[in-house]
């Protein structure tokens, strides 16, 4: 008997800061993305993440997905890190629509993932193929004053750190993300932390996401390092829903008059800078829009 062949897993880059055909140079958040996974057992997609060893992998679990009655494309999604299953992964989510839009032509998808139905609109842009996903319902929720100051200490920062204008919440968007906001950039970039405590502080406090710390840069403008610790990985370079959930978080706390768009640079302190673009309208979910590029075989 032969043994099935492996699925195929294309790589890229999603939301590169530097506008190329190609990942040549390190940019943007890599993502594997498996377009049928629909032969693949729990087990068998957990171990193909963990070798591919990125942030997350994503699995398109039916063979060839459906179209409704408007000719759009749904697909059924999931999504692993090296260590475990994740509810949602923004930057898989785009790097996904664009590997289908490059096959399939642009158009409207749906997704169907473990949160529910998230629609992706994906167009041309100057040659280049980009996608734009609407989050589900975005929330917030306080952070209990303990586990506040475990964080602070977890980053080594003090109250005095923090930008008063932002209240330290968590928010959520299709994962739950803690958001602290740093006043000065010599402090953001000084940053440190036991990749260990953050996971286990994580898995206690059930943020499936990241711990988002930002930078207000101006009005609309935010750079973001995003803790997430999983397997070598310690801190995100371009984090999708954590981008949704600050959009989120500004319209409820209303700290910016929407609609209206921010931009958010990622990943400059690990060596892959990042842009993503997040509209934030008056009422229902977060867009959050960029393109992805295939990832060179010698990257």
């Amino acid at each position: 008997m032969t043994s099935p062949a492996a699925p195929l897993v294309l790589r890229y880059a999603a939301f590169p800061a530097t506008q190329t055909s190609l990942a040549t140079t390190a940019t943007g958040n890599p993502a594997g993305v498996v377009l049928d996974a629909s032969a693949l057992t729990e087990v068998e997609m957990q171990r193909i993440a963990a070798a591919i060893g990125y942030s997350e992998t994503a699995f398109l679990t039916d063979a060839a997905g459906s179209s409704d009655s408007t000719d759009e494309l749904r697909r059924s999604i999931r999504y692993f890190s090296p260590g475990a299953e994740v509810p949602f992964c923004g930057h898989a989510t785009i790097a996904t629509a664009v590997a289908l839009a490059e096959r399939m032509g642009i158009g409207r998808f749906t997704f169907d993932t473990p949160i529910g139905a998230v629609v992706i609109q994906t167009s041309t842009e100057e040659g280049r193929i980009m996608a734009a996903f609407t989050s589900v319902a975005p929330k917030l929720r306080p952070l209990d004053p303990m586990v506040r100051s475990a964080l602070l200490r977890l980053l080594g920062l003090a109250d005095s750190d923090l930008d008063e204008r932002f209240p330290l919440l968590v928010a959520y968007a299709g994962n739950w993300h803690p958001l602290v906001f740093v006043r000065d950039l010599a402090t953001f970039d000084a940053l440190t932390f036991n990749p260990a405590d953050a996971r286990q502080m994580m898995d206690a406090e059930g943020w499936a996401g990241t711990i988002s710390v930002l930078h207000a840069e101006a009005e609309h403008e935010f750079e973001a390092r995003n803790v997430f610790p999983v397997g070598a990985i310690t801190e995100d370079p371009a984090t999708g829903s954590a981008a949704a959930s600050l959009g989120g978080y500004l319209r409820e706390t209303s700290l910016v008059a929407a609609p209206t768009r921010i931009r958010i640079r990622q990943g400059r302190h690990v060596g892959r800078p990042s842009l993503l673009t997040v509209d934030i309208p008056a009422e229902g979910g977060i867009v959050v829009s960029g393109t992805a590029i295939p990832i060179s075989l010698s990257e």
